[in-house]
């Protein structure tokens, strides 16, 4: 993903290799996190299938597709607060209160789906705004607002349904986000397109660091990496194809994750993210508008949020008390600390949404599949988070001996 093959000077030859030793200590300090994460998923497919033999049927791994959207797109929001070294307790509530927002608009006020979707967007972003002001400029704990942002809206929630406590959604426009499927031509079209991009992607930005003499000029790693990306590619859309074809939430998601994911590594913005993130106080005085950087972070949580409380109602066809409750604020921040993104703030990548989202997801499922109790897949999530925290930790502590050292 945004993990580059790592290489080091050589002084007998002047050029790049590529050294082992080198690679495993990046994957063990965290730099190529998402090799942890692959090799992860791989076990944790391994034990399901040879458990429940249905783990890895087309059927299956469609819905697990479908079921982690939610989790993913409040992920994403959720990384942006993260790499500030903050929290937002909130976006669960935030999630169902929003979807309520959409329902209560479309079937009770008749409103357009679409003007009704916008609604419920502009709610999260104005909820995730006010909740960074109050953190960023009465200089009150993240965890402290959020967790009070928590309990109201989870009563907002309560307010906007009214004594009916459920409403069922019908309207196509927003029941078909998370229950399109496309052709097989399609499939394959979107696939060849995405390839194509990518592998230009590749080429232009290798062009530019051979230029600039920031790179070998041996092409052999980017090969090897967009013919992985490609395998990938290729065999989940076969997989697709073989049960309903391509959904169109996946599409959104990977949507979300590829912008978001630019806006923070490739834009002003996104580096002044990680310089707050980093130190607040030195990015101050390189004259970051740091209070403008949280509350517009935290606006981007509420509002990716709110789209993942959409996707939830769209997927399940109704809003109910419970919208945004049980264990989703839980996975939803577990996701991107187990696929690598720190809680201490200044080191992560929007990809780790959608990877801490399968990580996550495909462990959910697979109890599911196996029937264990509610109970026992609480204390197995609760296990993998605090695994992930202390590995995090870990890193922390490793990179600060190597600094020293």
């Amino acid at each position: 993903m945004s993990d580059s093959v790592d290489t080091v000077e050589t002084e007998e030859t002047g050029g790049m290799k590529l050294d082992p030793r080198h690679q495993l200590r990046r994957v063990i300090q965290g730099d190529l996190s998402s090799l942890r994460v692959v090799f992860g998923l791989i076990v944790i497919a391994i034990i399901f299938q040879v458990q429940e033999s249905r783990f890895l049927s087309a059927e299956n791994l469609t819905n697990l597709m479908l079921q982690i959207t939610t989790i993913g797109l409040i992920s994403v929001g959720i990384v942006y607060v993260l790499l500030l070294g903050e929290i937002d307790l909130s976006v669960g509530a935030v999630s169902g209160l929003c979807g309520a927002v959409m329902v209560v608009l479309n079937v009770k006020h008749g409103w357009n789906a679409y003007l009704a979707i916008a609604a419920a967007i502009a709610v999260g972003a104005a909820i995730g705004a006010t909740q960074g002001s109050l953190f960023s400029r009465f200089v009150v704990p993240s965890f402290v607002v959020t967790l009070a942002g928590l309990l109201t809206w989870e009563g907002a929630l309560l307010q906007v349904l009214g004594k009916t406590g459920s409403l069922n959604v019908t309207d196509p426009k927003i029941t078909g986000l998370a229950n399109i499927f496309y052709s097989n031509t399609v499939g394959w079209i979107m696939a060849v397109v995405v390839l194509v991009a990518y592998g230009l992607v590749l080429a232009i930005g290798f062009r530019k660091r051979v230029a600039a003499g920031l790179a070998d000029r041996n092409p052999l790693p980017l090969i090897f990496k967009f013919a992985v990306i490609a395998a990938i590619v290729i065999a989940a859309v076969a997989i697709l194809n073989s049960d309903r074809g391509v959904p169109l939430a996946l599409l959104i998601l990977l949507g979300f994750v590829v912008t978001m994911e630019y806006i923070v590594k490739g834009t002003t913005f996104g580096r002044h993210i990680f310089a707050v993130g980093g130190n607040a106080e030195a990015a101050r005085r390189a004259g970051i508008r740091v209070n403008g950087v949280r509350i517009a972070v935290f606006a981007i949580s509420g509002s990716m949020a709110a789209i993942g409380g959409i996707m939830a109602a769209s997927r399940l066809f109704a809003v109910n008390q419970n919208s945004g409750g049980n264990e989703l604020l839980l996975l939803a921040i577990a996701g991107p600390v187990i696929a690598g993104t720190s809680l201490f703030g200044g080191r992560g990548s929007v990809w780790t949404a959608l990877l801490g989202a399968l990580v996550i997801g495909s462990i959910s499922n697979g109890m599911d599949l196996l029937g264990l109790s509610s109970p026992v897949k609480l204390m197995v999530t609760g296990g993998v988070l605090l695994l992930a925290v202390l590995v995090d930790a870990v890193v922390r502590l490793q990179r600060k001996e190597t600094r020293a050292a």
